[in-house]
């Protein structure tokens, strides 16, 4: 027997309900009030204009365009006919520009000006994949408000963060962008950054609104190739890539961003399944949805549409509320009115999510409010922020190997070569998407270490990761050949107790448009480690890098690996801390980590095949490969600390008969000789159910700062939206049957116990 325990509106209705404490301080009725009034005073072209989002890369506070592309978007401010400017920061830029639009268009409505502000605005926290491996959801909460009030104090009122696609492909540059591969993570996480971003009072002058990008499905880009088609099934759809969307609109998220993939080969920002049957109506999502950079356009590119005219039409009947910079909404819209192919109640629906999300920032109070200097020079890059960004960054590297306690680092008496270009490296830290950071603020490695005095270190760069400049916007030229410095370092590896060798990817070598066919440390930084191996084994890794690695070689090889992503600002002193152990590395991978790049896509929560393990020794028919292991090198949930942890007594209470909830509870132990957190990981199996389900997926997980020798039980409670799923109609559904429950500190927990419903 089975049954459905809530359809699929139902379900998502209730899971959008929102916190009351968001945004307690606006009046809704008198915002919908003013809106309509508004709406009631603008023309067709004033109505487009509010759907109309432009770039501004320039200085507004000198001699503008008088002629071309430049002056057209200055004349269109003027005019009311723009709603939105992207890439304007700086208080002196935003007010020249809100000024233009307030004092000399008709109607004097406000712009909203929205930034990449994705880890950081110029103090630069560990990138979101970094943060999304603390497990710590507060911190990450934090981080997002530091970046908030930051880019708050500079003009920006609107973030397009946090990202919460899933992706399963570390090919794919944008993993570092997001949480990782696992739904529930990144749902708790997408939950944090919106919170953080926005805080309780989205009018107060510190918060942003912020958008959820990209719906839908863009982390299953084929091939790992970034603006590739993609292709999965609904059971995908439903069930790990829309979860960490509906958390954001539960959240009370201000924005959607459209993706720039095809989904069913549909390209997204003109897909109305997406935009209108679940976002806006099933999801009774309030806010509005911003394409894409000309992804309305590029509709035409994917051969979905004819022309600039039918993009337009196409997109807003799909439900795309202000095109980014296609031109096509402002070019073609007012036509396509007149002749009746695009219903004016969708311009009219449009323009009030927009309108809507400006009063609730404050804007129509005071246009200015986010322009005060004074602020602007007390809050930016200010030294207040440099602790909470090194806590954060600490909480973000993962310990992946310790052999023999070659960490933490002796604090006195040793002499330590420190090799690697990215070790003296004061700008790649700071990692992709950080566009107003400005380059040489990060913390090194070595000026780390070098606060550690009583240590003697001795520097060699070993080899440079990319040669010449690294561009956001240009192709980097690997370093693959120039083994010219391999000399020196192998010199003070030779005379070293200890060798820290920092390698990796550079800052720029993942985000978007950084896709990669391999996975092993770039150019010839694998050799150099090699050379210095042969000379010096006792070497710890630190890896610099925006995705997962496959580091084969160095796991059979090297005893100590650290990995520390790019962790912004305070990298090196972070890092520094965790050598030496004032801090216990305590992060857990967000993602799996591959044997070889040949088994990627590789994730913890894949389905069972009909032949999962090796019949019999030598037999060959089975799920497997012929030249390596099935097995991650590291799987999903793992990392290490300088202490370790035992579960034990894993105890069901089955009470779902009564008030549908199963109770699971587990005793965790620090079995070390130093304190530490432990991150209990609940995971469960549901056995046989109508629809094949994961071997495991996460449901819970809770984080317990353990004394050496101390103990504590935790409890966790599963509830339908644990033990559902949904169908491949849409469908939410419990169903009867064997759940199996694992506990433990990653993916591969074998405390195990069963239960029925």
């Amino acid at each position: 027997m089975k049954w459905i325990v809530l359809g699929f509106v139902g379900l998502l209705l209730i899971g959008c309900q929102q916190d009351p404490s968001l945004n307690k301080n606006v009046d809704e009725s008198k915002i919908d009030q003013n809106v309509d009034e508004l709406l009631a005073k603008m023309t067709l072209e004033e109505k487009i204009g509010q759907m109309n989002q432009y770039s501004g890369f320039m200085d507004f506070t000198g001699p503008q365009p008088n002629q071309g592309r430049a002056a057209k978007k200055l004349e269109h401010i003027k005019q009311g006919l723009v709603g939105s400017m992207l890439n304007v920061h700086g208080v002196e830029n935003v007010r020249a520009v809100q000024k233009l639009a307030v004092e000399e268009s008709r109607l004097g409505i406000p712009l909203i000006f929205g930034f990449d502000v994705i880890h950081g605005y110029k103090s630069v926290s560990p990138i979101p994949l970094a943060e999304a491996a603390s497990w710590d959801l507060k911190a990450i909460k934090r981080s997002a408000e530091i970046a908030a009030e930051e880019a708050s104090a500079s003009g920006i009122n609107w973030t397009f963060a946090p990202m919460v696609d899933i992706s399963r492909d570390a090919r794919w540059g944008r993993v570092m962008e997001g949480a990782g591969e696992d739904p529930f993570l990144g749902s708790e996480i997408a939950k944090a950054r919106i919170k953080g971003f926005q805080g309780d009072d989205l009018s107060a002058t510190n918060t942003v609104a912020a958008t959820a990008k990209h719906f839908a499905a863009y982390g299953f880009a084929e091939a790992g190739r970034d603006y590739n088609t993609v292709d999965i099934g609904t059971s995908t759809l439903y069930n790990v890539v829309f979860p960490p969307f509906r958390a954001a609109v539960d959240a009370d998220v201000k924005s959607f961003m459209t993706a720039f993939n095809v989904l069913n080969g549909i390209p997204a920002t003109g897909d109305e399944f997406l935009l209108r049957d679940i976002l806006k109506e099933k999801w009774d999502f309030g806010g509005f949805v911003v394409t894409d950079w000309d992804s309305a356009g590029e509709m035409v590119a994917h051969g979905f549409v004819k022309d600039g005219r039918a993009a337009a039409k196409q997109a807003v009947i799909a439900g795309s509320d202000m095109d980014m910079e296609s031109y096509h909404y402002i070019e073609e819209l007012k036509t396509l009115v007149e002749a009746g192919e695009v219903d004016m109640k969708l311009i009219d629906d449009s323009v009030r999510r927009i309108l809507k999300v400006k009063y609730e920032l404050g804007l129509f109070e005071d246009p200015y409010k986010y322009c005060s200097e004074t602020r602007e020079q007390e809050t930016v890059n200010q030294p207040k922020f440099k602790a909470e960004l090194r806590d954060m960054a600490k909480k973000s590297i993962v310990l992946l190997k310790n052999e023999k306690d070659v960490l933490p680092l002796n604090s006195s008496g040793q002499k330590i070569a420190v090799i690697g270009a990215l070790a003296n490296d004061k700008t790649s830290p700071l990692g992709s998407w950080r566009l107003a950071a400005e380059p040489g603020t990060a913390v090194s490695v070595l000026e780390g270490l070098a606060k550690f005095d009583q240590n003697t270190y001795t520097y060699a760069k070993g080899a440079d990761v990319i040669l010449g400049k690294a561009s956001f916007t240009k192709e980097l030229q690997i370093n693959t050949s120039d083994t010219s410095d391999f000399a020196e370092a192998i010199s003070v590896a030779k005379s070293a107790d200890v060798v820290v060798m920092v390698l990796g990817e550079h800052g720029l070598q993942s985000g978007e448009a950084r896709s990669r066919t391999r996975l092993d440390l770039p150019g010839v930084q694998q050799q150099l480690l090699e050379e210095v191996y042969k000379v010096n084994p006792n070497i710890v890794l630190v890896l610099q890098n925006g995705r997962p690695l496959a580091i084969t070689w160095a796991d059979e090889h090297i005893p100590a690996i650290v990995e520390a992503w790019q962790l912004g600002t305070e990298s090196g002193n972070a890092i520094a801390e965790v050598l030496y152990g004032l801090y216990n590395p305590s992060a857990k991978l967000p993602m799996t980590f591959p044997r070889h790049v040949g088994q990627v896509p590789i994730y913890y929560n894949h389905k069972s095949t009909g032949r999962p393990y090796l019949p019999s020794p030598g037999e060959v028919f089975w799920s497997h490969y012929s030249d390596e292991n099935n097995s991650p090198l590291y799987p999903f949930g793992y990392g290490l600390s300088y202490t370790s942890f035992s579960f034990k007594d894993l105890q069901i209470e089955n009470t779902y008969a009564d008030n549908n909830t199963v109770s699971v509870s587990v005793t965790v132990r620090n079995t070390g000789k130093r304190s530490g957190k432990a991150t209990a990981q609940l995971y469960i199996h549901d056995e046989y159910a109508s629809v094949t389900r994961p071997v495991k997926e996460l449901k819970s997980f809770e984080q317990v700062e353990l004394q050496a020798g101390e103990s504590r039980e935790i409890t966790f409670q599963l509830t339908d939206e644990d033990l559902g799923f949904y169908t491949n109609t849409g469908e939410f559904v419990v169903e009867e049957g064997i759940f199996r429950v694992f506990v433990g500190e990653d993916s591969q927990a074998e405390l195990t116990e069963t239960f029925e419903l």
